[in-house]
C-alpha cells in the first residue's frame, strides 16, 4: 500500500498544473445505485495519466533527465509524460502499440515527443524489462512505479473531499496504478469505502488471477477500449491490488460502448472507452447499491469511433 503521506505530498507537488477535477452526479431513473462521474477526462491531456507522470518528473533528479525521458504507453501516459517533458524543456520519446488510436498519437506529436510504434508483444515487453533499444533517459513507468501510483493516489484525496460517505468507488483497471492508488488511500481515508477494479472482457486477467490466487494469463484482444486490457498482471503489481481492492467486475465490450454513448447523450461528457467501464460495470449492479463513484478515466477516444458509437442503436 502506498502511505498516505506520499499521496499528499504527490498532491503539494501537482498543485497548480493539475485540475482538480469534478464529482458530478449522474441522473438515471433505472441505475441500481446513485451513481457518481470523477471526471479525469478534464485534465489538460485528457486523462488522469497527468498525475502520476508529473509526480515521477518532480522527484526525478536533474543528472536522471540529462538524458531526457521515455515512456512505453498505449496513449495517455504518454501523453501525460510529453506534457511534463515540454513544461521542464527535456527531450520525450514515447513507445506506443501499432494498433494505438490515431488521436492518442496526434496528441503525442503534438506536445513535441517522438513516437515508436511497435508490435503489441514488443511493447508489452518493456513493461517487463525497463528497457528499448536506442533509449535512454529516465523511464517512466505507465503503473508499476511506486511515485506514479502516488501521484495517481491523489485523485481519491479529491474523492474523499467531495464525497466522503462514498460506499464504492469503481476504477478501470490497465497495469492497476490507478486502482492501486485509489485504494491506497481510501484504505486509510474511509476504510468502510469499497474499491472495485473494472476490467473489459477482451483483456481481463485480474479477475481470473483474484481467483487463483496468483497471476494468471488470458487471451487478449484489442478493441476500442485500448486504455485497459492486457494478458497477464504483473506480479508486482498483482500483489498490491490483491490487499487492496474488493473485486474485479469483467464487462463487454458492447456493454462499455452503451456507458460511452450514455455519457455523451445524458451527461454531455465525452470518454474514450477505458474512460466509460467503470460506469458499464457499476450499472451492471457489480458495485452494489448506494453511492457509488465510477472514475471517467480519460476522454482521448478518435472521434470516427465515437460517432460509430452515438450512431450505433443495435449492439456494439
Amino acid at each position: 500500500m502506498i502511505p498516505l503521506l506520499e499521496i499528499k505530498a504527490a498532491r503539494d507537488r501537482l498543485a497548480g498544473a493539475v485540475v482538480r477535477t469534478p464529482l458530478v452526479r449522474l441522473e438515471l431513473e433505472d441505475a441500481p445505485a446513485e451513481i457518481y462521474l470523477k471526471l479525469e477526462n478534464l485534465q489538460p491531456i485528457g486523462a488522469f495519466k497527468l498525475r502520476g507522470a508529473g509526480n515521477a518528473l518532480a522527484l526525478a533528479s536533474p543528472e536522471e533527465l540529462e538524458h531526457g525521458v521515455w515512456t512505453a504507453s498505449a496513449g495517455n501516459m504518454a501523453q501525460g509524460v510529453a506534457w511534463w517533458a515540454r513544461r521542464l524543456a527535456v527531450r520525450c520519446t514515447c513507445v506506443v502499440p501499432d494498433t494505438a488510436p490515431e488521436t492518442k498519437l496526434a496528441a503525442i506529436r503534438r506536445l513535441g515527443s517522438e513516437v515508436v510504434a511497435v508490435p503489441f508483444d514488443v511493447w508489452w515487453e518493456v513493461f517487463r524489462t525497463h528497457e528499448h533499444e536506442g533509449l535512454e533517459g529516465r523511464f517512466v513507468h505507465a503503473f508499476s512505479d511506486p511515485v506514479v501510483i502516488a501521484g495517481n493516489g491523489t485523485v481519491a484525496l479529491e474523492i474523499f473531499e467531495d464525497l466522503p460517505d462514498a460506499d464504492a468507488v469503481v476504477v478501470p483497471y490497465g497495469g492497476g496504478g490507478l486502482t492501486c492508488g485509489i485504494a491506497s488511500a481510501l484504505r486509510e481515508l474511509a476504510p468502510k469505502c469499497k474499491v472495485f477494479a473494472a476490467e473489459v472482457s477482451t483483456g481481463a486477467p485480474l479477475a481470473p488471477s483474484l481467483a487463483a490466487g496468483k497471476p494468471v494469463q488470458v487471451d487478449y484482444e484489442p478493441s476500442f477500449v485500448d486504455g485497459i486490457g492486457s494478458p497477464e498482471v504483473f506480479p508486482e503489481m498483482f500483489e498490491l491490488t490483491r490487499d487492496l481492492v474488493d473485486g474485479a467486475l469483467v464487462v463487454g465490450v458492447d456493454e462499455i460502448a452503451d456507458a460511452v454513448r450514455l455519457l455523451a447523450e445524458r451527461a454531455r461528457v465525452i470518454a474514450e472507452g477505458a474512460g466509460g467501464a467503470a460506469l458499464a460495470a457499476a450499472l451492471a449492479g457489480g458495485a452494489g447499491g448506494g453511492k457509488v463513484v465510477c472514475i471517467v478515466s480519460g476522454g482521448n477516444i478518435d472521434a470516427s469511433k465515437l460517432a460509430e458509437i452515438l450512431t450505433a442503436r443495435e449492439r456494439f
